[in-house]
C-alpha cells in the first residue's frame, strides 16, 4: 500500500481501507473503516493530522493538506472528514472540516478553517473561503461559494448512495487484487 511515514507518524490504516497503488497517503492520517483513496490523490498529514471517517471516498486527482501551528494560527488547521462524505475528482481540501453525508463536487476547494456541516452538498468548481461556515441541508455553489438553495429529497437521498457505492466499487477492486 501506499502509505508512508513521515517524521515518526505512520498512517492508521482499517483493514478494509482501499488506496490504489498510484495514490499516496503520509504521516499523521487516521483512515476509518471502508474509506477508499482513489488514484492520483494525495493525503498529505506531515505538519498536522488528517482524519477520514468510515465509508467515505477520495477520488482521483484530489489533494488533502493541513495547516502548521505558527506565529500567524497557533493551533494550525488539521483535516476533519465525516462519515458517509463524497470527495470528487481534483477537489482540495485544505485545513478544513467537513461534516458527515456531505458531497464535495469536482474541483472544489475548501480552504483553512472553513466548516461544512452535515448534509451539505458544495458544487463542482466552488471555492469556499477560509473560516465560511457552511449551514447543514443546502447546496452551495460558486467562487466564492453562496447558499444556492435547500437540498432537495432526492439529493438527500445521494448523499447516502454515493458512499455506499464507492464501498462496493472499492470491495470489488480489493477482491480482484487477492
Amino acid at each position: 500500500m501506499p502509505a508512508k511515514s513521515f517524521d515518526g507518524q505512520t498512517p492508521s490504516l482499517n483493514n478494509s481501507t482501499f488506496i490504489h497503488p498510484s495514490a499516496v497517503v503520509i504521516g499523521n492520517v487516521e483512515l476509518a473503516a471502508d474509506v477508499s483513496i482513489w488514484p492520483l490523490a494525495v493525503v498529505r498529514g506531515d505538519i498536522h493530522h488528517i482524519k477520514i471517517g468510515q465509508r467515505s471516498n477520495i477520488q482521483d486527482g484530489s489533494v488533502l493538506h493541513v495547516t502548521h501551528a505558527s506565529d500567524f494560527n497557533p493551533n494550525g488547521y488539521p483535516l476533519i472528514i465525516g462519515d458517509d462524505v463524497t470527495i470528487g475528482h481534483n477537489v482540495t481540501l485544505h485545513g478544513c472540516n467537513i461534516g458527515n453525508k456531505c458531497l464535495i463536487g469536482m474541483g472544489a476547494i475548501v480552504m483553512d478553517g472553513a466548516v461544512v456541516n452535515d448534509n451539505v452538498m458544495v458544487g463542482a468548481g466552488s471555492l469556499v473561503p477560509p473560516g465560511k461556515v457552511l449551514d447543514s441541508g443546502y447546496l452551495y455553489v460558486g467562487s466564492p461559494v453562496k447558499k444556492a438553495r435547500r437540498i432537495n429529497e432526492k439529493e438527500e437521498r445521494f448523499l447516502s448512495y454515493s458512499p455506499q457505492s464507492y464501498v462496493l466499487l472499492k470491495n470489488k477492486y480489493l477482491s480482484e487484487q487477492q
